[in-house]
């Protein structure tokens, strides 16, 4: 238990740092995507701020668990493993979660894969982190 939540803890530093400097990035150079966000549909209150910049954390402490228990199946160097982790998560969870998601509510296609494309890495760079503190 140990383990999941100390590389949890490290990947969720890591994650947040990234996320939000990612941030930043894509605001800089793909804009007009961000503007999509003016919409009633992703206005906030204010009032649960905190969980959202939580979601780093929230998110690396469960697939360190993930990790954990299937980190066996992943085989080769740190790397390899990370990604081939980063693209299972991908698969089985990621997906489903997008198409539901875009057939339900009114975002576009652009929105979708950027989420898309945003957690794939982000598991990408859990796998990788993993991989090294908890192989």
């Amino acid at each position: 238990m140990k383990k999941i939540l100390i590389a949890g803890l490290i990947g969720g530093c890591i994650l947040f740092i990234l996320s939000y400097g990612g941030l930043f990035l894509a605001i800089r150079f793909f804009p007009k995507l961000f503007t999509e966000y003016n919409n009633p549909l992703f206005n906030s209150d204010g009032s649960r701020d905190m969980l959202f910049y939580l979601h780093a954390f929230i998110f690396s402490f469960a697939l360190s668990w993930f990790w954990d228990r299937f980190k066996a199946l992943f085989k080769g160097r740190v790397v390899l493993r990370g990604l081939e982790f980063g693209l299972v998560y991908s698969v089985i969870a990621l997906l489903p979660v997008m198409w539901i998601s875009f057939s339900a509510l009114d975002i576009t296609v652009a929105m979708v894969l950027s989420w898309f494309i945003y957690g794939l890495l982000q598991a990408i760079t859990a796998g990788v982190v993993f991989a090294k503190v908890n192989p």
